[in-house]
């Protein structure tokens, strides 16, 4: 069976420069809050153009302390997308807030104008997915936030690295949220995630709720470095042996991204004059791939046919959240209808894509993908 994704190759060529990085931590005595943070920190904010960032336990995590850096809890709405991964909808929910879906365009991005119809005196966020790797379009988003007082918090856990008008996502809201699962472009080898924010205050509150609401920047607080909560907060933190893999991956990440574009042109190419519906890439973005999502109407025969092959696929996400039993307790989602997001729920599937992946598991994917299409 063709591998969907793994990891196994590139730790073949990082294992030496990882192994050294890990026992120079542990030799250190230092597990949090170490110099391996600081680095990463630094470089991730310099890669991304971002004015400041932190590091945190997970790409859930990120969400919501950055709902909770902006007061959001019960009695308030948040704006999203139900075709995304449970974590920005329990992300929300964790907060106390309420969620507010709306449906996608046929790119797979959240549709400007469908936020309009759902905002209220309760509306406090939107969180835009930037989903499979490619940006939502920001500028109707911020418009329509400014404009109503919102704050914008994009989800960019699939989409490091990926641009909108030459402007890297998580700079474009006013606080960026990213995940460094061990799939995702930037993975580290257990959790991790990384929130981008534009204010001093905001960055400053969110290091605070990062740690039990410690304070360990302002030095004129009288509570400053010792173990006193300023504030209501949790346990976020990523150990120095997860950055120190990071912090070697970060600077590998851009050829990282060339090949996923490589791969994605590759199946572009040959998958053209099919009867699937290829990517749709927006005329002012830089996909970056970190999954190429197709969609054809017959995908469960497709599937059913490629695995007798040996290939595996996968699919990202064949329950929308707001048919997901865990979020029937959501009263507005109880006669929602999404059309556009249910339609693509029965249709979507991703091929593989990773930078190792062997060019004759691409060829030969291709091939029996294009062999099955013509028979059904």
């Amino acid at each position: 069976m063709k591998t969907f994704w793994s990891y196994k190759k590139e730790y073949s060529y990082l294992r030496n420069n990882i192994l050294s990085s890990i026992d120079k931590v542990l030799k250190s005595g230092n597990i949090f809050f170490g110099n391996e943070l600081k680095k990463f920190e630094n470089n991730f904010n310099k890669l991304n153009k971002s004015r400041y960032g932190l590091a945190v336990g997970s790409g859930t995590e990120a969400l919501y302390i950055a709902l909770k850096s902006f007061g959001i809890g019960h009695g308030d709405e948040v704006i999203t997308v139900s075709n995304t991964a449970i974590p920005t909808a329990s992300a929300i929910t964790s907060t106390g807030a309420t969620i507010k879906f709306v449906d996608i365009k046929e790119d797979y991005l959240i549709d400007p104008e469908q936020i309009l119809k759902k905002i209220n005196n309760r509306t406090k966020a939107i969180i835009p997915v930037h989903l499979y790797g490619q940006s939502c379009d920001m500028d109707k988003i911020n418009k329509i936030a400014r404009k109503n007082r919102l704050k914008v918090i994009e989800d960019c856990a699939q989409a490091q690295g990926a641009m909108y008008k030459n402007k890297y996502v998580g700079t474009l809201g006013d606080i960026g949220c990213f995940s460094f699962y061990p799939t995702k472009i930037l993975g580290a080898y257990g959790d991790g995630g990384f929130i981008t924010v534009k204010s001093k205050k905001i960055f400053e509150k969110m290091r605070r709720i990062r740690f039990y609401g410690i304070e360990s920047l302002n030095k004129k607080n009288k509570f400053f470095g010792k173990y006193y909560s300023n504030e209501q907060g949790i346990n976020s933190r990523i150990d120095e042996m997860q950055l120190a893999i990071l912090n070697i991956k970060l600077l590998k990440v851009n050829k990282f991204i060339s090949k996923r574009i490589k791969i994605a042109k590759y199946y572009k190419d040959k998958l053209k004059n099919t009867s699937l519906i290829l990517p749709n890439i927006r005329k002012d973005n830089k996909h970056v791939f970190h999954l190429f999502t197709v969609y054809h109407k017959k995908r469960n025969l497709i599937f059913k046919k490629l695995k007798k092959l040996g290939i595996k696929l996968n699919i990202y996400y064949p329950y929308p959240i707001h048919k997901m039993k865990g979020y029937k307790f959501l009263k507005n989602n109880k006669k929602l209808k999404l059309h556009v997001t249910e339609k693509m729920s029965q249709g979507i599937f991703s091929l593989p894509l990773y930078p190792e992946i062997p060019p004759g598991d691409l060829e030969k994917i291709t091939k029996s993908l294009k062999s099955v299409l013509k028979s059904i």
